[in-house]
């Protein structure tokens, strides 16, 4: 019986994890990425039978060309799985997959996880909390938002992910210089309420629709705002048993049901207002969530979403797959530029310290404890440090990088 063939797709350097999972699986291993990274990225090689390289000089690939590229790699390789690894790769994923009838997450549900706009419709169809929007279309109907919704707005790209490209904006006339600016690129975006408060990020396994883990954590400040001011990102895990945590999976499991996830992963957000305390669905996405949040829950709960991703994706709903064994320990995780190309972070040396970034011009830790007190203690104590040690500002990303 010849192994599993799974082809991942990686645009952007990440994944690791699911790479060796995947060979330790028994799997035939082969990898699609971009052709910038062919230098630089430092692919797990030991995990990977096979990789080849898509031109990006635009900083994206041709779909027709990608698709006649996969289907002439088919006529010498049977795929059984085509995985995208980034955010980014999913739509071609399922481009792929409905070319080629391969099992796996088609192009409307895809729709779901990647398009702002089509799982705010779909919330909102299923009867989910969510901010007032309006499609960047109609410019009557966004004019009767604009009046009805008092300012800030927030201006979305329907197709980015996190905060890229995503604007505050405060008068209708600030508003109308924006879109008119964007020419026939005005459909791609909505404009929501902008609600304060603060923001929740829920990451979930998913097996045969039923969530097998999930663990809630709160943002520091807004992922928004370091994204355009600057500062330290941070994020760290909720108290278990509380009603905060058990609201919060309880509306994940409602949003993962109403999108339609069958089996994978995801990272979900969330945000509680501050003038009203009421929990707001803001964005879902069939991913394992980005900036090192996989090091945090691998450190705190046992679970390395990658792994556990890949071993979903090969029991290709079989029924074999069981979930690791689950820690119930707390974390927490930061990350910021540094002034420094190379910081010493020698200083920083408490025992819970189990994850340290090594990364030019970044600064990064996660800590972990049975206890939540003393995580609460570390990161407070680690914010102040890193802002007076290292803390560099960058522009804000309107678009994608490595």
């Amino acid at each position: 019986m010849r192994p599993l063939t799974v082809l991942c797709i990686a645009s952007y350097e990440k994944g690791y994890e699911f790479l060796r999972e995947a060979k330790r699986q028994g799997c035939r291993v082969l990898l699609l990425t971009s052709h910038s990274l062919k230098e630089c990225a430092k692919w797990p090689m030991e995990s990977i039978d096979e990789i080849y390289y898509m031109p990006d000089d635009k900083k994206q690939w041709d779909r027709q060309q990608t698709i006649n590229a996969v289907s002439y790699l088919s006529r010498s390789e049977a795929l059984d799985r085509i995985v995208p690894l980034d955010d980014f790769d999913l739509e071609m994923a399922a481009a792929l997959r409905e070319h080629l009838r391969i099992p796996g997450m088609g192009e409307t549900t895809t729709r779901y996880f990647r398009d702002k706009l089509a799982m705010r419709r779909q919330a909102a169809d299923k009867g989910l909390n969510i901010p007032d929007f309006e499609h960047v279309l109609n410019h009557d109907k966004v004019n009767a938002f604009l009046d009805r919704v008092p300012a800030p707005w927030v201006l979305k790209p329907r197709f980015m992910a996190g905060a890229i490209g995503i604007k505050k904006v405060y008068t209708k006339d600030e508003f109308w210089r924006i879109v008119d600016g964007l020419g026939d690129d005005q459909s791609n975006y909505l404009v929501e309420r902008y609600i304060p408060g603060h923001i929740f990020h829920v990451d979930s396994v998913v097996s045969e629709r039923e969530i097998l883990f999930a663990v809630a954590s709160r943002y520091g400040r807004p992922p928004m705002d370091v994204s355009h001011e600057g500062g330290v990102f941070a994020t760290r895990l909720l108290e278990h048993g509380t009603p905060l945590e058990k609201s919060l999976l309880e509306k994940n499991a409602l949003v993962l049901s109403a999108m339609g996830l069958l089996r994978g992963v995801s990272h979900t957000e969330y945000i509680q207002g501050r003038e009203d305390g009421k929990i707001y669905f803001l964005e879902t996405s069939a991913r394992v969530g980005g900036a090192h949040i996989a090091d945090l829950i691998a450190a705190s709960t046992g679970i390395n979403m990658w792994a556990e991703w890949a071993k979903i994706e090969v029991d290709g709903g079989a029924g074999n797959y069981t979930l690791g064994e689950v820690k119930n320990n707390y974390g927490g995780l930061l990350v910021s530029l540094a002034r420094q190309e190379k910081p010493d972070t020698s200083g920083y040396n408490d025992p819970e310290l189990v994850w340290r970034m090594e990364k030019k011009h970044h600064v990064g830790f996660v800590v972990s404890s049975p206890s939540y007190e003393r995580v609460q203690y570390l990161m407070d104590q680690y914010l102040e440090r890193v802002r007076e040690d290292f803390l560099a500002v960058a522009p804000p990303r309107e678009k994608p990088t490595e």
